[in-house]
């Protein structure tokens, strides 16, 4: 499902919620879909499960997600919901990017890679937009 990396600088939960936002904008996830639970995810990646527990909350706090006792968690949107100003969410598009590229030239990728990567990843998420 997702993968985290414990050398990255991103903190694992974040490095969760921004997998489970890449799966559910890429059509990977769609509405209905039921994820993982918190325990069984917990115990995949290795890490803790209140790190996952928070990542669910943040993405069911953004309307993404929604739990229920004895059904689990479902991908219930695949859009979110507008709160809070449009400058705090694109502050956090920014610091998602600038990790994610900051990850790549310490991967050594040139420029060049890099670009390259991330052109393939907008081409891929806006194919059908």
């Amino acid at each position: 499902m997702i993968s985290i990396s414990i050398a990255s600088p991103v903190p694992i939960h974040d490095q969760i919620v921004t997998g489970l936002r890449g799966l559910i904008a890429s059509g990977k996830l769609a509405e209905g879909d039921e994820l993982p639970p918190v325990r069984q995810l917990a115990a995949d990646l290795g890490i803790n499960l209140n790190t996952v527990a928070r990542a669910y909350r943040e993405l069911t706090d953004a309307g993404l997600l929604a739990s229920a006792r004895g059904r689990g968690t479902i991908v219930i949107a695949t859009v979110e919901r507008a709160s809070g100003p449009r400058a705090e969410e694109r502050k956090r598009i920014e610091l998602g990017i600038a990790a994610a590229l900051g990850d790549a030239k310490l991967a050594g990728l040139t420029r060049e890679a890099a670009e390259a990567m991330a052109a393939r990843q907008i081409e891929h998420l806006w194919k059908y937009a």
